[in-house]
């Protein structure tokens, strides 16, 4: 693999090695990509308090996330069709995870199953869940979760109804991918892509074909892809899923502080602060700009994790500063799944790694844990210090 500095980088062998349809599929925001944008952007608008003279020795990144051990405060978040990216993607992504220290997260919508990604790691792993119409099959993937001793599901409520993608539309995208002579160009330009995929049988939603009820080909599963995902979903699902899975339990996709108070009600370990990549409501804040006041609003009754933008540790450090405890990266370590594959996943975590580190020593910081907004200049972004946290650091 060429050799990478940043994100960007990564980002720019993926485009020259994965075909358009399932670049793009990753690349992508909703409608106009407004939100999508805004995700990157409004961390720019962040500024970092530098510190000089004092002790940057002895300095670690290890910390927590919903009480499990991470090397640093970093998971990868779950992504639908990573194994499209890269042939057993999933599995090579949580295997570049589970050697780093930091957690994988499985989506429902995995070209990889539960059963596959489990075979191929020897710690546990999270599962992401999306609610079905059939409830039968949601019951199933539970178990399966749990079969597999999954440690944290974690329930995404932000995609009721598909947000529209222009670009997956224009692009017919599918998994597997059709065979019209717009798609056979696109993979015959991608060879390496094209040999790992003919190596592997994992083409399709493993999750889904041959677990849910007349789903045995590909035009019954885009079918029931279709109308199952759940327009009905409300916050009492929340109750009979948790009793369900009786494990730990991650509420991903909230954006707004009376979601966020509904999301403490109903007993969950943890939320996620998120708007979904910016792939479902186009027009919504960035992810970024709302976490201080959901952490200012519950931040001290539930843990608050994020998600939406990271592209660098700096981005890493800054919402971990604003108050979260925790932080999800998907398009980063897509990019390095499609650059690289496992390597290209480890040189994420890597990059992510050592920009944060670097900077939380230049802010004047040796503990991870110990950020706060005091590592913060008020900017385009309210990030103003809670005074219990000024009190305490005074301390």
């Amino acid at each position: 693999m060429p050799k990478t500095v940043e994100i960007a980088d990564l980002k720019k062998i993926a485009q020259r090695r994965v075909p358009k349809m399932f670049f793009d599929y990753a690349d992508s925001g909703a409608w106009t990509e407004s939100t999508y944008r805004a995700n990157e952007e409004d961390f720019r608008k962040i500024q970092l308090r530098q510190r000089v003279a004092v002790d940057m020795t002895d300095r670690t990144l290890e910390s927590t996330m919903i009480g499990q051990k991470v090397s640093m405060p970093v998971a990868l978040a779950p992504t639908g069709l990573t194994g499209m990216q890269h042939a057993d993607g999933e599995m090579l992504a949580a295997q570049a995870a589970e050697e780093f220290g930091v957690p994988f997260t499985l989506s429902t919508m995995s070209i990889c199953s539960i059963e596959d990604v489990a075979s191929a790691t020897t710690k546990p792993f999270w599962f992401q869940l999306y609610v079905m119409r059939d409830r039968d099959f949601i019951y199933n993937l539970i178990d399966r979760a749990k079969a597999a001793k999954c440690s944290a599901l974690v329930l995404t409520l932000d995609l009721q109804i598909l947000g529209q993608r222009h670009k997956d539309i224009r692009n017919g995208l599918s998994a597997p991918p059709k065979f019209t002579p717009k798609h056979i160009w696109q993979m015959a330009t991608r060879p390496h892509w094209c040999i790992g995929m003919l190596k592997t049988q994992r083409r399709t939603f493993r999750n889904i074909v041959g677990h849910a009820k007349g789903v045995g080909d590909l035009s019954s599963l885009s079918t029931w892809t279709a109308e199952q995902f759940d327009p009905r979903l409300s916050w009492n699902d929340v109750a009979w899923i948790k009793e369900r899975w009786g494990g730990k339990l991650i509420i991903k996709g909230i954006l707004d502080v009376e979601d966020a108070k509904m999301a403490v009600s109903t007993g969950a370990d943890a939320i996620i602060v998120s708007n979904h990549g910016g792939r479902q409501l186009d027009g919504a804040p960035s992810s970024i700009s709302v976490l201080a006041d959901i952490v200012d609003a519950v931040g001290d009754k539930i843990e608050v994790l994020f998600d939406g933008g990271i592209r660098s540790g700096q981005d890493v450090l800054k919402a971990l500063a604003i108050g979260a405890k925790g932080t999800f990266i998907g398009r980063a370590f897509l990019y390095g799944l499609g650059a690289g594959g496992k390597q290209g996943v480890t040189e994420a975590l890597e990059i992510i790694r050592k920009e944060l580190d670097i900077t939380m020593a230049l802010c004047g910081e040796r503990d991870v844990k110990n950020l706060d907004r005091n590592n913060l200049y008020k900017s385009g972004l309210e990030t103003k210090p809670r005074m219990a946290e000024v009190k305490k650091k005074r301390g």
